[in-house]
This record gives structure tokens, C-alpha cells and sequence, in this order.
């Protein structure tokens, strides 16, 4: 899955809460899977597809490009 827009990428809503998905967790259509913080706005990206989360490309507080591999789905 690649990133929608350019952001700093988090994987859990706070610093101290779990990831929103763990690898190897399928997920539903809708399921937040991410977040992309732009121009001071949270972002939630969500499941296009029921799939399952197979690797992280990204690290935490990474800035992330438009169309940059996020993780791995299947």
C-alpha cells in the first residue's frame, strides 16, 4: 500500500497506544491502518480491501512522499 499524500507517517494514534494494526493482522474494509499527519491535520488511512498486513516499510515518525510504499499487503 502506498501513501495518498505527502506527511509524517504514524502507526498508532498516540505515542504510548499499540499500533493500529500488528503484521500478520488481517484487516476489514475501513480499518484504520495508519495516520498521515499533513499541514498539522491527522489523516486515517484506512483499508481499501480486507487483507492482511505482512511488512512495515516505514518507520515512525517518518516523513512519507505521495505514492511511497507504506507496508506490505496481501
Amino acid at each position: 500500500m502506498t501513501s495518498p499524500l505527502v506527511g509524517v507517517y504514524y502507526s498508532k494514534p498516540s505515542p504510548d497506544a499499540p499500533e493500529f494494526v500488528k503484521v500478520g493482522q488481517t484487516v476489514k474494509v475501513g480499518d484504520i491502518l495508519c495516520i498521515i499527519e499533513a499541514m498539522k491535520v491527522m489523516n486515517e488511512i484506512k483499508a481499501t480491501q480486507a487483507r492482511c498486513r505482512k511488512k512495515n516499510l516505514c518507520i515512525e515518525g517518518a516523513t512519507v512522499d505521495f505514492d511511497q510504499p507504506l507496508f506490505v499487503i496481501e
